[in-house]
């Protein structure tokens, strides 16, 4: 798919508005590789099973800060070229901390890591195995899962401890996709996954249309959009996501800065 097609769905189909993200490190050959493999994988299973794509949940987590910042909970963005851009943050910014898993059937979230004054905490791997067992998993249950529902989550080291993972191989035998997983995710690769090229910057439009003066609000408004988003937006988000590992092989492995990010 070209480009413009790519961007024409971004912007008018799902209404995505692109953020800028901080830029640390370069990607290797042996990144390059794994990003490869992974979208050849997906594409022959999607090529096998048409439906599949619309049997998957990828999920991840992500700050909202009052000052109106979204940033990524367990890891910075990586990409093939460093522009030295930087977003400057208020030093403890208030904010909250968000997790979410999508697909076409819907949203499970948001679920917000907080201590008991309501307070954003680390996701830690008994915090994050506490939440697939008690929030995660029996909503999934209430949307329906099968056989062949496939698992998404990024490699962040709460995510793939022992604990996390041996709940997940129990719920989705062979079907974890994630650092250690059946199918292993490519690390640096935000650009594959759709809470970050769609859901963190399509929440973020529409949650801060407005700053909101508290984080009971900011918490309010961020269940309210995420109510919002039609079925359709997630399933065209969703085929975005298989377009999208096509293009990756195309540029052999190298990340789709021209794609999801504005020049």
């Amino acid at each position: 798919m070209a480009h413009t097609s790519v961007r024409r769905i971004l912007r008018l189909d799902l209404h995505h508005h692109p953020y800028k993200i901080q830029v640390v490190q370069a990607m290797n050959e042996n990144d390059f590789a794994a990003r490869r493999r992974f979208c050849q994988t997906l594409l022959d299973m999607f090529d096998e099973n048409e439906d599949l794509v619309h049997n998957l949940w990828m999920s991840d987590e992500a700050h909202f800060h009052l000052s109106g910042f979204v940033n990524k909970q367990n890891f910075r963005y990586w990409s093939d070229e460093n522009p030295q851009q930087l977003h400057q943050t208020p030093l403890h910014s208030s904010k909250v901390t968000v997790w979410c898993a999508m697909s076409s059937l819907g949203i499970i979230g948001p679920y917000f890591f907080e201590n008991d004054r309501e307070q954003a905490v680390t996701v830690n791997a008994q915090r994050y195995s506490e939440m697939l067992n008690s929030f995660f998993i029996p909503q999934l249950r209430q949307h329906g899962m099968n056989n062949e529902t496939l698992f998404q989550q990024d490699g962040a080291t709460s995510h793939t401890a022992r604990v996390s993972m041996n709940v997940l191989n129990n719920v989705f035998p062979s079907r974890v996709i994630s650092r250690n997983g059946a199918i292993s995710w490519p690390p640096r690769s935000p650009d594959l996954t759709v809470c970050d090229f769609f859901l963190w910057g399509y929440l973020k439009s529409k949650v801060f249309e407005q700053r909101p003066p508290t984080l009971g609000e900011l918490k309010r408004r961020i269940r309210l959009e995420i109510e919002r988003i039609p079925q359709r937006m997630l399933r065209d988000a969703m085929g975005c996501f298989r377009n999208r590992l096509q293009e990756c092989l195309n540029r052999e492995g190298h990340h789709l800065t021209g794609v999801i990010f504005k020049q």
